[in-house]
């Protein structure tokens, strides 16, 4: 019999040479690819009446795999790493609330809950199934890593999106005074005038809606050039942030082999915990064996 380990070894992104765990990986990414084009194709009125059988079991076999998947990943939680040792209910817990958690629900529930509301009209649920993109964030930490760097910058963050703000309202209120009266179907208040605004300064610019008298055309020259400097300013926070998330990763790796280095060699228990440490700040084995490297060179020296 499997252990409870075991299992939780196989559904959590493999290594290389856990064969198991990577043809899970394999297995789990090709669903969820066909999952995503199978909801998309299934717009197509005509691609959906002809296939329509093949389409339902593509869904009644994905749910039931992906509830499968939930609920291992749930019992097989108490088997996960903790230096701090937690007890099992916690771990628990913990996974269902995380990110991961959720959109492991999610990928599940806007199928189940028609069945539960038989006689409702639910087919806009359907859309929501696109919702198991989210899955690969099983594979990759970008998501998390972007909520984590805006949260690390939330004051540069919120600075810049107030700048963003009081130009929307200054840009709105002025392109309303000057256009109001040559194109009141466009600028008729500043409610209306703020689409016009949002998209200047996003420097999308539809065409839809132009500015006629010179007043409006300086105002939207002004708009637009603050719109540059905002898109700036956000794209650098969150690159900053990136960055610095790569950084404290890698830091804290490095503290941890030189702790474990600090008599020179690293042993088992240390190289484990080393391993589930990387793991879990999802930094490549390179990077780590290179960090190892170094700091070996540094302590020998």
């Amino acid at each position: 019999m499997i252990s409870q380990k075991r299992i939780f070894e196989i559904i959590e992104k493999g290594e290389a040479e856990d064969r198991a765990s990577r043809f899970c990986d394999l297995f789990l990414f090709s669903l969820i690819v066909i999952n995503l084009i199978a909801v998309c194709l299934e717009t197509v009125s005509l691609l959906y009446e002809e296939y329509s059988v093949v389409f339902t079991f593509v869904e009644v076999l994905s749910v039931l795999i992906f509830s499968i998947e939930y609920i291992l990943r749930i019992w097989s939680r108490a088997a996960a790493p903790d230096v701090e040792n937690r007890p099992a209910l916690r771990k628990r817990i913990e996974y269902i609330f995380s990110f991961t958690g959720i959109i492991d629900l999610l990928a599940i529930l806007p199928s189940i809950i028609p069945l539960i509301f038989g006689g409702v009209d639910l087919r806009w649920l359907r859309i929501l199934r696109l919702m198991r993109l989210l899955k690969f964030s099983h594979y990759s930490s970008a998501l998390e890593d972007l909520i984590s760097a805006v949260r690390h910058e939330s004051r540069s963050f919120a600075a810049t999106l107030y700048l963003l703000v009081l130009a929307l309202l200054i840009s709105s209120s002025l392109i309303y005074v000057v256009e109001h009266d040559v194109q009141p179907e466009h600028f008729g208040s500043i409610p209306q005038a703020m689409w016009w605004t949002v998209i200047t300064l996003t420097t999308v610019g539809y065409g839809d809606i132009v500015p006629f008298t010179v007043a409006g055309k300086f105002i939207a020259t002004l708009t637009a050039l603050m719109g540059v400097c905002v898109v700036a300013l956000l794209t650098g926070i969150v690159a900053t942030g990136f960055t610095n998330q790569v950084a404290m990763r890698r830091n804290q790796l490095e503290a941890e082999i030189s702790s474990a280095l600090s008599d020179g060699v690293i042993s088992g228990d240390e190289g484990k915990k080393i391993e589930d440490l990387r793991q879990r700040l999802n930094i490549s084995e390179d990077d780590a064996l290179a960090i190892i490297n170094y700091l070996s060179r540094e302590t020998k020296e």
